[in-house]
């Protein structure tokens, strides 16, 4: 198979700190936002992350099937979304992190419209951006390094958002102005890293149909047994995930009373991507995929334990288990988008068809699923110890930080490993299914071939007929006839 250049790949991971400018802003930042900003109670925060998270799985699986219904000859089938879909995204995120205050009814209603836009306008790129992967190579490894270069992109974004941003949140700094002039800043970059990437990240995997009909994305899904238990254990460990995220920064505030940590963190973070990135091409080729994600969840574990039961006081202990968690995830969310790209040819080698529209579609639905479980219950464990902004927090407040950031994603990550154990589509039996699916190309290729030449011996014969019959005297009494 043909490796990928550096460009192609260096271009792919833009595309994901692209969006993170909105989606890691939004994980990050938009609980706090909304309880210490725009005055909304955590418990209705709770609410509107749940309710609109999940409006935005739904929003995930429709905008699958845009996908898999579109193709063009001059940008291929994902491209065109990332290039026009960009602009009316990242403006999206200003909006949302731009609540007027239009009393409590009011200020509800424009936090839930906006942040549901945003998260339709994310579904259209993410969803072809995510898909576009699989078309880019067939490559385990080489898939490993689109999964690293996504994970370096995104992590670029989260680890700048952490070191320069995060210490900014703190009581009577003008906050809205920060959100608003920074969102405006990344409406600005976020297209350049767009575009960048519809230039060099470019579709070579072969498709024998180019636009899917429903029938043949409900037929790709529905066996699919290995993309249904990627996808449950996916929403287990983004629910614990997301739910650690949501909180990191009131843990670091108010349960270690150390938010000049959180830049720290967020170095450390870096330095981990750029090491993972480096190294795990080389452990998915010694390991496999499977066992990547099982092992590195089991370090998520850990950690989450750490951060459960450190008391408060204990500040580099409790460090010490955000910093061990963020091990774990960081692996798993590198190569969880190779064994999604695999799944894609398990559905292929089943129907005949590459459906990565539909396949990332559902994918994301889970994963969006997650996120909305994971935000709702950080909030609600918020709201369950009285959490109150501005205010200096009770025993109880701190104990449902550290459950939001501890307790919730250890549970979670565990049910995503017993999942996991179940997952079948190996890497051996993957290169077993490329295998097969490459002898059935050259199969139609050569019989479309064979058919052409018949074709062509038989358009041969005729004309030779014609000829003889014309110098007949029956075939010129035809020709003078005419």
């Amino acid at each position: 198979m043909k490796k990928l250049n550096k460009l192609s790949i260096i271009g792919y991971g833009a595309g994901d700190a692209a969006n993170n400018l909105a989606f890691t802003t939004a994980t990050m930042f938009l609980l706090v936002y909304y309880t210490d900003v725009a005055g909304i109670s955590a418990a209705a925060a709770g609410t509107l992350l749940l309710v609109v998270r999940l409006f935005d799985a739904f929003a995930d699986v429709f905008a699958g099937r845009i996908v898999d219904r579109t193709y063009s000859k001059r940008f291929g089938k994902f491209r065109p979304f990332i290039m026009f879909g960009s602009i009316p995204l990242l403006l999206l995120s200003v909006a949302t992190f731009s609540v007027p205050q239009l009393g409590e009814s009011g200020t509800l209603l424009y936090a839930y419209v906006t942040y549901a836009a945003l998260g339709l306008a994310y579904s259209l790129v993410n969803i072809p951006y995510g898909s576009l992967a699989g078309a880019m190579t067939q490559d385990p490894g080489e898939r490993a390094k689109l999964g690293s270069a996504r994970m370096v992109g995104a992590l670029l974004v989260g680890s700048s958002l952490g070191i320069f941003v995060a210490p900014l949140i703190k009581p009577g700094a003008d906050l809205q102005s920060m959100f608003t002039t920074i969102t405006l800043v990344f409406v600005v970059i976020g297209a350049a890293l767009y575009f960048f990437t519809a230039l060099t990240a470019k579709e070579r995997v072969h498709r024998a149909v180019p636009k899917v009909t429903f029938k043949q994305s409900v037929d790709t899904l529905k066996g699919n047994k290995p993309l249904l238990m990627l996808c449950l254990s996916s929403f287990f460990f983004l629910s614990g995930y997301l739910a650690l995220t949501s909180v990191q920064l009131y843990y670091l505030r108010d349960v270690l009373g150390r938010l000049d940590l959180y830049p720290v963190l967020s170095i450390i973070q870096l330095a981990l991507t750029f090491f993972l990135a480096v190294f795990m091409p080389k452990l998915v080729r010694n390991v496999g995929k499977k066992s990547v994600y099982i092992y590195s969840s089991l370090v998520t574990v850990l950690g989450g334990a750490i951060i459960f039961f450190a008391p408060a006081g204990q500040v580099w202990l409790g460090f010490t288990g955000l910093v061990i968690s963020l091990v774990g995830v960081l692996a798993v969310n590198i190569v969880v988008w190779a064994l999604e790209a695999d799944t894609v040819e398990y559905g292929e080698w089943r129907t005949g068809v590459r459906t990565e529209g539909i396949t990332y579609a559902l994918f994301s639905f889970t994963r969006k699923s997650g996120q909305a479980v994971g935000g709702a219950l950080a909030a609600y464990a918020l709201a369950l110890g009285g959490y109150k902004s501005g205010a200096a927090q009770t025993a109880d407040a701190l104990f449902g930080i550290q459950l939001a950031a501890g307790a919730i994603p250890a549970v979670l990550t565990i049910l995503a490993v017993l999942v996991m154990t179940k997952y079948t589509l190996t890497d051996a039996k993957h290169a077993e299914i490329l295998k097969e699916i490459q002898e059935r190309r050259t199969k139609t290729v050569g019989a479309g071939e064979a058919a052409d030449a018949t074709a062509a011996d038989a358009g041969t014969t005729a004309d030779a007929g014609t000829t003889a019959d014309a110098s007949s005297p029956v075939g010129a009494g035809k020709t003078a006839g005419h």
